[in-house]
């Protein structure tokens, strides 16, 4: 499963990085769980992005989650939306990747992942954060 999630990213960084192509607005992909990159604007230099996009990569994250649409869970757009990016929003939602929760985007709960340490869950919160519309 982690080989697949890898996988993923690595496609997806690959996409992003277009290949020195050159494409029309009306041309370029829409983003889904096996591109993860935003469609609005280029994160690809941004560290916080790319790290947080890797560590989402080698985790389950994208089992549950998009980034546009909904899956199990919340798109990751809806929470950049939902929330300002703050260093108290980072803990808040950091906090809910570790400890799980449930309550605030429906009844499914979110699976705890207490082998993520807290420096990776506030990257990855990072990540999602720079998702806004």
């Amino acid at each position: 499963m982690r080989k697949y999630a890898l996988l993923l990213a690595i496609t997806g960084m690959i996409a992003a990085c277009g290949g020195g192509e050159s494409k029309s607005a009306s041309e370029a992909p829409a983003a889904d769980a096996a591109s993860p990159a935003p469609a609005v604007s280029d994160l690809s230099s941004n560290p916080d992005y790319v790290k947080g996009l890797e560590l989402i990569g080698k985790s389950d994250c994208l089992t549950c989650h998009k980034v546009k649409d909904k899956l199990i869970g919340p798109a990751y757009q809806d929470v950049a939306n939902k929330y300002e990016s703050n260093e108290e929003n980072i803990k808040l939602l950091a906090g809910k990747i570790i400890q799980g929760g449930k309550g605030v985007w429906g009844e499914v709960p979110m699976t705890p992942h207490p082998q993520v340490s807290e420096e990776d869950a506030k990257q990855m919160v990072k990540y999602v954060l720079l998702l806004k519309k």
